[in-house]
């Protein structure tokens, strides 16, 4: 089991550099995360949703993803309370002192899923969630180190020396950890160097000295991070300025969710991604401009209202500028969003941006399907998924964005510059990106995205071999 001193020092990226590397060993290998908060959500074959770092990292593993290898997904719609998934299904929206109260009894779901894949595998690999150092949170703990003690697995802590204070980061977490979970440790390394490791021999050997915990290697930074999907919406960088790249603005909401339809745009060469943060404008030269899903739609539009970005949507299609609308930002794009049962929030109904005729009514179906469609600008095959509440009508349905097995799918304003559709994913489709790109005056580049992500996982892998003791990691496991 991998744990960090904290959250962001690397355990998901780790996890599946590891996981590709046991592969190219020959071991049958899968990856578990007890317990996740995003509201990045990959949904699975099994009609599910589990994080998107666990998506790839079965990715790394050459497997399909499976509820089972995310069992617990905690998905924040406020700043209070967070919807949660259990093996793929929503149970409940809890508040955080209602959750420490429920999650001792979801320790058994975290071991059942566990269980089926220890008899799937040669190895599974397992990540931990923040920090084992957060003592607070120890009672009924099922992110760490109460799972770890529960399913008797060996625990490898992970430092960020780019952050500074690795020294402080490992040895303060074994002075903080009750014995019982200090035995669990198997030993520690160290992520995120930048340099010559040999620098840092000392500041090792000290680790060691302190701990008497083994030490499994310093990884340097992985300079090619920034091919694979973002995990965080934290994570999200606004791409390099490239000369004569047309611009595509992405705005950053404060529930956004599944944003990885930006990947395999920020990747194109001829492709200038701008996140657009708060307090921020919209850049007046973006040829396209993308309001991506989100976990509480009528949330977000008045955030997007309070950053003044409504008005800067209407200045952009007026100058002739695209609008893309993916999910709740396909919901934002109509005339109105009602939540009568206050599904995501308060219970009520807001005016809509108004770039759609149609109107948005949330209801408690969840829509969580993997989808083949037909876009219909371009009659190309597309795949991507669904994963939304609310049902969208109008006049603009009349003009669907895409053929989702013979039934409409999306909506296209009556000038066909703003459209909405509620796929994700389809970006991903090397054919579709280019020929939707085209009509931005995008040249076709040749990229091939999903080729590019598995380069760069068996880059990781050869990352992590060549700096870490991976025979020393995989003996550890019972």
């Amino acid at each position: 089991m991998i744990q960090g001193c904290g959250s962001n020092v690397g355990k998901s990226m780790l996890v599946a550099g590891l996981c590709r590397a046991a592969k190219l060993r020959g071991l049958s290998v899968l990856p578990f995360k007890p317990q996740n908060m995003s509201n990045n959500a990959a949904v699975t074959a099994d009609g599910g949703e589990i994080g998107r770092a666990q998506a790839l990292q079965a990715l790394a593993c050459g497997m399909d993803p499976i509820t089972d290898m995310n069992p617990i997904l905690l998905k924040p719609e406020s700043e209070m309370g967070s919807q949660v998934i259990v093996q793929g299904k929503r149970l409940a929206t809890v508040k955080a002192r209602d959750y420490a109260r429920l999650k001792p009894s979801l320790m058994a779901p975290v071991q059942d899923s566990f269980a089926r894949l220890r008899a799937r595998a040669d190895l599974v690999l397992v990540e931990g969630a923040g920090s084992p150092a957060e003592i607070n949170l120890r009672a009924g703990d099922i992110a760490n180190m109460g799972f770890a003690r529960a399913a008797d697995v060996p625990v490898v802590l992970v430092g960020d020396i780019d952050r500074g204070g690795v020294i402080a980061q490992i040895v303060g977490t074994q002075s903080v950890l009750e014995p019982g979970d200090a035995a669990m440790v198997a030993g520690f390394l160290i992520n995120k160097f930048r340099g010559d490791p040999r620098l840092f021999d000392d500041g090792y050997a000290q680790i060691i000295g302190r701990t008497g915990w083994a030490g499994f290697g310093v990884l340097p930074w992985f300079d090619q991070a920034h091919r694979l999907p973002a995990e965080d919406a934290l994570d999200i960088a606004s791409g390099p300025r490239r000369v004569g790249a047309v611009k595509i603005a992405c705005l950053q909401l404060s529930r956004i969710a599944n944003f990885d339809d930006l990947d395999p745009l920020a990747a194109e060469p001829g492709v200038e991604m701008v996140m657009v943060r708060p307090g921020q404008a919209i850049p007046g030269d973006a040829a396209l401009v993308i309001i991506p899903g989100s976990k509480s739609t009528r949330g977000d539009l008045a955030f997007v209202r309070a950053q003044g970005w409504d008005i800067d949507l209407t200045a952009h299609h007026r100058r002739g500028g695209r609008i893309l609308g993916i999910c709740g930002g396909y919901q934002m794009l109509g005339q109105e969003v009602s939540d009568p049962d206050g599904l995501e929030g308060t219970p009520g109904s807001d005016r809509g941006l108004g770039f759609l005729d149609v109107v948005t009514h949330m209801q408690s179906d969840k829509r969580l399907t993997l989808s083949d469609a037909v876009h219909l600008a371009s009659g190309l095959a597309v795949q991507g998924y669904e994963i939304h509440i609310g049902v969208t009508e109008g006049p603009d349905r009349a003009r669907p964005f895409a053929d989702l097995q013979g039934r409409p799918e999306g909506a296209v304003g009556a000038q066909g510059r703003v459209e909405g559709t509620y796929l994700h994913g389809l970006f991903a489709a090397d054919d579709f990106r280019s020929a939707y790109l085209a009509g931005l005056g995008v040249a076709r580049s040749g990229l091939g995205y999903g080729a590019g992500v598995e380069a760069a996982l068996d880059a990781l892998a050869a990352h992590v071999e060549a700096h870490l003791d991976v025979s020393g990691l995989l003996a550890l496991a019972r």
